[in-house]
């Protein structure tokens, strides 16, 4: 997964969350970016396609940036959960982020065999609550 992707799988859930287009602040809070550097991914996402972008209201995707944002997230869901429920990483949020960027589909693949994914995946992933409603989450929010 690219950063392009990390983006595309933040607008899709921006756009859950906020129930319609993606805000330009949603987005540098979820990514830890600054604003400036949202404009200008949105910029060339717009330019591929995968997104439309209207000034003051936010991004949304199009149909091909929603068929890979769900691959993203799928991708990432699959990370989150083995490190989570295999491994039983705590920090299991901060490593699927720092991981997702440098795993390749096929990598993902192999974990998912592991992992015993839901077929609903990556639907099931709360965008509130930043994990997916299946993960074995402990009462401090911690992996258990």
């Amino acid at each position: 997964m690219n950063t392009a992707d990390q983006y595309l799988k933040a607008i899709y859930l921006a756009q859950r969350i906020e129930d319609g287009p993606a805000s330009t602040g949603t987005l540098a809070d979820m990514l830890e970016v600054s604003p400036a550097s949202v404009n200008e991914m949105i910029g060339k996402l717009e330019d591929r396609g995968l997104v439309e972008h209207e000034k003051y209201k936010g991004a949304s995707l199009t149909s091909e940036g929603i068929e890979r944002a769900h691959d993203s997230l799928q991708t990432y869901c699959i990370i989150e959960r083995f490190l989570a429920n295999v491994l039983e990483v705590e920090e299991f949020r901060d490593e699927a982020r720092a991981l997702e960027s440098v795993i390749d589909d096929t990598v993902a693949e192999r974990l998912d065999t592991i992992i015993d994914r839901p077929a609903e995946c990556p639907d099931c992933f709360d965008p509130e609550r930043d994990y997916c409603e299946h993960l074995e989450i402990g009462p401090d929010g911690c992996a258990d």
